[in-house]
């Protein structure tokens, strides 16, 4: 209860009554609690009025490989409203919804397709777990998508009034700071620990940095589509699946382990994806129709396995093809990859072969010339 939470920061803080209550409104501000019943004041109520702590997935701040997904996650959210209030929501959730109904009209299926599973995700749970959950996800979007004329705790910082709508304290100057959780910084130390060895910044190149040096063997022994590579190379494909087939070498060697195992189709099917993705405008719709013609269609010479609703939408996107027709289904072959393949390519004799052969260049020694007067 709100005059639990206050008593308890008092005592924890050795604090007075009334600067407990602004630190516990700071917190509601900032979403790391949230009211039960009174969503849109997001205030703490020095009384019986319930609350919860948010769960770890929406109070941590958004790492930089999702920030740009946030438009996406709240399409998904409000099509998920739209869908249980039956088309009647509020008027700013309406405009927002519009909007990015237009802006993202190109995966629009996707995005419905999405909510719908998490709606019927949804009434599969038990009512109270239900009545939670849809607490949890409103008190997020309220933090970070308010409604108009409400001052958003994200973008005026610390300084400003808890509730612009009511008269209520200014937070104490001591308290002038974030509150963050700890999940944040133990993320970014754990990024860091992966890839010290690998950040030019940190740790030497081997041989040598090519920028500060004449020697250019850096360039050669990394070059795209080299023989043998070099064992951090090889290291950083077992960071995660992104990092395997973002890097050309590695693509190389994941493809044929792929032929091995006779599943060489799925690569090629989300290669193909990214060349339709990033490729020239003139030759987007022949692409697609190639891509479908020998990946999806019934009889295709390179068929793929993708389940119907997939299929479903893909099929109705091809009738208009633009660069992200073929999202869903690269992401589903992604996945399937992603579980299934990456983890036994590891274990494969091919990925041990490539990382027994890889070499390591010995530390170019510089030799230093006396200045002479």
């Amino acid at each position: 209860m709100g005059e639990d939470i206050v008593a308890w920061l008092a005592d924890r803080f050795n604090i007075d009554f009334q600067e407990a209550r602004s630190v516990g409104c700071r917190l509601v501000a900032f979403g790391y609690i949230y009211p039960l019943s009174d969503h849109k004041r997001l205030v703490l109520k020095p009384d019986a009025s319930l609350y919860r702590f948010q769960v770890i997935v929406y109070i941590t701040d958004t790492p930089p490989s999702r920030s740009l997904e946030i438009p996406r996650y709240h399409a998904i959210y409000l099509a998920k409203r739209n869908i249980r209030k039956k088309g009647l929501l509020e008027l700013y959730e309406q405009e927002q919804y519009n909007h990015l109904h237009k802006w993202m009209n190109h995966k629009w299926d996707f995005i419905v397709m999405q909510a719908k599973e998490q709606y019927r995700a949804g009434k599969e749970r038990k009512k109270p777990d239900r009545v939670v959950f849809d607490c949890q996800e409103r008190a997020y979007w309220v933090v970070h998508r308010p409604a108009p004329g409400t001052v958003s705790a994200m973008d005026y910082g610390l300084n400003r009034l808890v509730d612009p709508n009511a008269v209520e304290s200014v937070i104490h100057h001591s308290y002038r700071r974030c509150l963050h959780c700890g999940d944040v910084p133990s993320r970014l130390v754990k990024h860091c620990t992966t890839f010290k060895h690998h950040d030019p910044f940190l740790a030497p190149c081997l041989p040598s940095n090519p920028w500060v040096s004449d020697d250019a063997s850096y360039w050669t022994l990394n070059g795209a589509h080299v023989e043998v590579p070099t064992k951090m190379r090889v290291e950083r494909w077992t960071f995660s699946f992104g990092e395997l087939l973002s890097d050309p070498r590695g693509r190389d060697d994941f493809r044929l382990f792929l032929k091995k195992e006779f599943s060489g189709e799925n690569l090629a099917f989300w290669e193909g994806c990214e060349d339709l993705k990033w490729g020239t405008a003139a030759t987007m719709k022949d692409k697609a129709q190639q891509i479908y013609k020998t990946f999806l269609a019934r009889g295709a010479p390179r068929w793929i396995n993708i389940d119907g609703k997939t299929m479903e939408v893909t099929v109705k996107g091809l009738k208009h093809p633009h660069r992200y027709v073929l999202d869903a289904a690269q992401t589903h072959i992604f996945m399937l990859m992603k579980k299934d393949s990456f983890g036994r390519y590891l274990k494969s004799s091919t990925f041990k072969d490539t990382q027994k052969n890889a070499i390591s260049p010995d530390e170019h020694k510089f030799r230093w010339v006396p200045l002479v007067p």
